[in-house]
């Protein structure tokens, strides 16, 4: 425990620092700290999720571990966060949804939504590495995408004040890049239709309270109680690690699966009229 604490802020950035999501690497507990670092509106622009792809698409390569000064570093935790104040994702580009489903490109469409996929599924996976677990570390806002993304990971940490929801129903859609499937193997499936068709907005407690959070913390305290939780779970690691992976036998989430929902999704952005 306390040579957990004493690596508090032994963190060094690797990876590309001008991408649009930048990554820190602490060896002492081997975790990842990944923070969306948007150019502009703090959604999911085709920017933002090509560099996600470009940075995690070599961690599942490699099977849980990184490249970090020339040795393969074994990963244990994944935490995911955001650099936006306030915000930790808005979810779906809305501007360039409109314009293609203006313009009626069904092929640029699918490929945007095959792009979320092509991040949510090996995050779902844990990167194809049994003994990682992968944290969301919410400091504000979650919409849409970003409250899926939230989602996608093993453990759900966020603060009382941020604000989490689905509000696609809202202009006549659904969240259809993984909502559905994520949320009810946390709430089962009927809780989690309520959920999504009511497009409202909860309050982090609320989610908490429903079990879609599981770690609520003080505003501003996001990243301690992602360090508490470590510290705790860090002795039984290895039986934490083995749960979760048992919780994905018991409700499997795949690829297949999360295609054929977002096919549903372009078919349903392509009925949508002005």
């Amino acid at each position: 425990m306390s040579n957990l604490r004493d690596a508090e802020g032994l963190r060094m950035p690797y990876g590309k620092t001008s991408t649009q999501y930048q990554t820190e690497f602490e060896p002492a507990t081997g975790t990842i700290w990944g923070y969306f670092n948007p150019r502009g509106t703090a959604c999911f622009s085709l920017g933002l999720l090509k560099d996600i792809r470009a940075h995690d698409s070599q961690l599942a390569v490699n099977r849980g571990q990184i490249d970090f000064n020339g040795d393969l570093q074994k990963i244990n935790y994944y935490v995911v966060g955001s650099r936006a104040p306030r915000v930790f994702n808005l979810g779906g580009d809305l501007a360039l949804f409109v314009l293609l489903i203006k313009s009626r490109d069904r092929e640029a469409l699918a490929h945007y939504a095959r792009l979320c996929i092509d991040n949510m599924y090996p995050r779902i996976q844990n990167y194809f590495a049994p003994n990682m677990v992968t944290i969301s570390m919410v400091q504000g806002d979650a919409l849409g995408g970003g409250f899926e993304c939230a989602l996608s990971s093993d453990v759900v940490v966020a603060e009382e004040s941020a604000q989490l929801g689905l509000p696609e129903i809202l202009f006549n859609l659904f969240p259809g890049m993984g909502a559905y499937s994520l949320l009810s193997r946390r709430i089962g499936m009927r809780a989690a239709e309520d959920l999504i068709l009511s497009g409202r907005m909860l309050p982090a407690k609320q989610l908490h309270d429903m079990g879609v959070i599981d770690v609520l913390a003080k505003d501003g305290e996001a990243e301690i109680a992602v360090r508490d939780w470590i510290a705790r779970s860090w002795k039984r690691r290895n039986g934490t690690q083995a749960v979760l992976r048992a919780r994905q036998l018991i409700q499997p989430i795949t690829r297949e699966e999360l295609d054929a929902i977002a096919e549903v999704w372009v078919d349903a952005a392509l009925r949508l009229e002005d």
